[in-house]
């Protein structure tokens, strides 16, 4: 790739982001991060989510940098990552602690525990409501103060902290799906390692968690419509907060009881049914289910859903298909990755160009005196 020097570049490049910045500051009004934190928890759960850092702060943060950029805000919050020390690992995490906010399952009615819809806009109407546009603060903290003393009334009742088991658990009890040994094999870093292939389930799982929302959902619906033909069933989405515990570095054969809770993280969990068919004792077809497993921080539902469609794909390579292909998937999911390569040909091509046009002149005119 050749590049060329440009003269006056230093000062070119300063007055660009001094129009940057004026640009940003032009119409005089400031957002507060806190704001950006209450009130895009959305988008903020989804920079999280991509750039690998739970940090709601930064995140908001890196918006507010970023005027609304979601590709660029990623892009900071990757930089800022890299800077960071990797102290310590946390202990394994099993979902069955969290403290759930919504559960629901499309594959029952009835679960146990019962259906939680919890905060989602799946059951709005998805109409502008202009009344935001005159809301009020006074207003707010009167709709909170009702809202408030509705839900302590109902604490007050019920009076105890739920943990709800998994769906899929009573079916492995009916033997209709297979009960796994735990498998307690360290998972690959692939911040601190290259992705190679074939990939193992841990890197591919952590691929997929901080890929391109859009992306991860494209290629999971790309496999709903055909291209890979999987169509799962949801067997139940969570979404909660899991307690994250630390042990100490310098004592390696200390006991659970013996770690120091840290915090808490929001997270969205999908355990998907997928319909395969498989052959029996007697080499005939008959239809098992496989788990298609999908997990990212924040409330992100749709990407966890999609991605638990990829990660069922990915167990099975399958050439004809590219959602089945593990390096096509994973290696163009990838936000920062794929904005930094397309960018990159907005930088200078002089060179290589003018090569071309080069060859094509000369091509033309040999054409020209042959004529």
């Amino acid at each position: 790739m050749g590049y060329v020097a440009v003269k006056g570049g230093t000062k070119a490049i300063e007055a660009s982001i001094n129009r940057l910045t004026y640009d940003r500051l032009k119409e005089r009004e400031i957002i507060e991060v806190k704001t950006i934190m209450a009130t895009m928890r959305a988008l903020v759960d989804q920079v999280m989510s991509e750039s690998s850092l739970y940090s709601p702060f930064l995140a908001a943060l890196a918006i507010k940098q970023a005027e609304g950029s979601m590709e660029e805000a990623v892009f900071i919050m990757r930089a800022h990552r890299s800077t960071l020390p990797r102290l310590y690992y946390s202990n394994i995490v099993e979902s069955e602690s969290m403290l759930v906010e919504r559960r629901i399952s499309a594959s029952f009615k009835d679960i146990p525990g019962g259906q939680i819809l919890g905060s989602t806009t799946d059951y709005t109407h998805r109409l502008l409501d202009f009344s935001l546009v005159s809301e009020t603060r006074s207003e707010n903290e009167q709709w909170i103060k009702q809202f408030m003393e509705q839900m302590e009334h109902e604490v007050a009742t019920s009076g105890e902290v739920v943990y709800f088991p998994k769906v899929v658990d009573y079916l492995r009890e009916e033997g209709l799906f297979v009960a796994h040994e735990p498998d307690n094999t360290s998972p690959t870093d692939i911040t601190k390692e290259n992705l190679s292939f074939p990939a193992s389930r841990s890197a591919r799982l952590q691929t997929l968690t901080r890929g391109q929302t859009g992306a991860v959902t494209a290629l999971g619906y790309a496999s709903l419509r055909g291209y890979g033909q999987v169509h799962p069933t949801v067997g139940e989405v969570r979404v909660g907060k899991l307690p994250i515990y630390v042990g100490h570095p310098n004592e390696p054969n200390q006991t659970e009881e013996d770690s120091y809770y840290i915090g808490e993280i929001k997270v969205s969990e999908v355990e998907s049914f997928v319909p395969v068919s498989v052959k029996n004792e007697q080499n005939e077809e008959e239809l098992d289910f496989e788990i298609g497993y999908g997990v990212c921080y924040g409330q992100n539902e749709t990407k966890a859903i999609a991605m638990s469609i990829l990660d069922q794909c990915l167990e099975h390579p399958e050439a004809s298909f590219p959602t089945h292909d593990e390096e096509f998937v994973l290696l163009h999911i990838d936000s920062v990755e794929a904005t930094g390569f397309i960018s990159h040909l907005k930088l200078p091509h002089y060179v290589t160009f003018q090569s071309k046009l080069d060859s094509v002149r000369e091509v033309k005119r040999k054409g020209e005196n042959y004529e």
